[in-house]
């Protein structure tokens, strides 16, 4: 698998996002699988020695989806970090769908938290998609994690059926000639999306050919017992059941997409047992543009009582 071309989306789509006035910064990640280096972008905010917590995005957003909850982790003494996925944000943007595997993703992202950054104690949050490689990162690389919120997210191994509504996401991408970013933002969102918001979810993708991120994603979601990435799957969850680290759920009340996974993590994880775990109230699949605010309460809590008491 080698690349034939990466996409960087210009710098003049990002000017002027309503409420995201935060400097982009730039880590270079190889690529084993391709022979080169590719650029991922992030945002940071908050005091640099306060305790890390790495914010993952997932399918179609990019770390915009964060920026109401970076003021409030910041303000909390926490260093809140969140990464653009490659072929999402400002990242690079492999141009075929057929550049994105999972193992991939998670090799992007391992390279970004241990090898640029080194980053060490971090508290993940991961929604989405920022679950389903997040939680591989934890279970694979432990001595780097502190703490989990799984927010709206699971880590399916293709052994269970998924929902019918994540199968008609997952066919609409796939078919679609046209893919409208910002719409697949507003359905999963209980409340109404400015113009302005739903112009900086669309800025990653000034054309079709800048969306193979997004397209990709859905088709790598192991749904059959044999897909590439499901033995790995397996594998973080029994590590993961069997840590003591710190692992709250904090799912929104009203997300049919991800919304029974909840109970299967509360029921398998060890460091999920005797912690209260919220529900976040009117908020839809992508919670942190419901309940941003709230949510951020919620992790900030967590790191502040749970994980550096811990």
């Amino acid at each position: 698998m080698t690349f034939v071309r990466v996409l960087r989306t210009p710098d003049d789509r990002f000017t002027e996002l309503p409420d995201f006035a935060y400097e982009p910064h730039y880590a270079e990640v190889p690529d084993p699988e391709g022979g080169g280096m590719l650029r991922l972008a992030y945002v940071a905010a908050g005091p640099t020695d306060g305790p890390v917590v790495l914010l993952l995005h997932g399918e179609p957003s990019w770390s915009y989806l964060y920026r109401t909850m970076l003021p409030v982790l910041a303000n909390a003494g926490l260093r809140a970090i969140a990464p653009d996925l490659v072929g999402f944000g400002r990242s690079d943007k492999p141009a075929e769908v057929t550049d994105h595997s999972y193992a991939r993703h998670v090799e992007w992202l391992r390279s970004f938290v241990g090898d640029v950054l080194d980053l060490r104690g971090v508290t993940l949050v991961g929604q989405d998609w920022g679950g389903l490689l997040g939680l591989r990162l934890v279970a694979e690389h432990p001595d780097r994690f502190a703490g989990i919120v799984a927010a709206n997210t699971g880590l399916p191994t293709g052994d269970q059926e998924m929902p019918e509504e994540w199968w008609d996401f997952h066919d609409t991408v796939a078919n679609a000639p046209t893919l409208d970013v910002a719409r697949f933002v507003r359905a999963g969102t209980r409340s109404e999306l400015p113009a302005g918001v739903c112009a900086a979810y669309d800025a990653p993708f000034p054309d079709e050919t800048y969306k193979a991120g997004p397209r990709a994603l859905p088709a790598l979601v192991p749904t059959d017992p044999d897909d590439p990435a499901s033995d790995a799957n397996r594998f973080a969850w029994a590590k993961l059941s069997m840590m003591d680290i710190p692992f709250l759920c904090a799912f929104a009340d009203s997300d049919p997409i991800t919304g029974s996974m909840k109970s299967v993590l509360l029921r398998t994880m060890r460091g999920a047992q005797e912690l209260d775990h919220p529900v976040i109230v009117d908020a839809g699949h992508f919670l942190q543009e419901d309940a941003g605010e709230q949510l951020a309460r919620v992790v900030a809590d967590f790191v502040q009582h749970r994980v550096v008491a811990a």
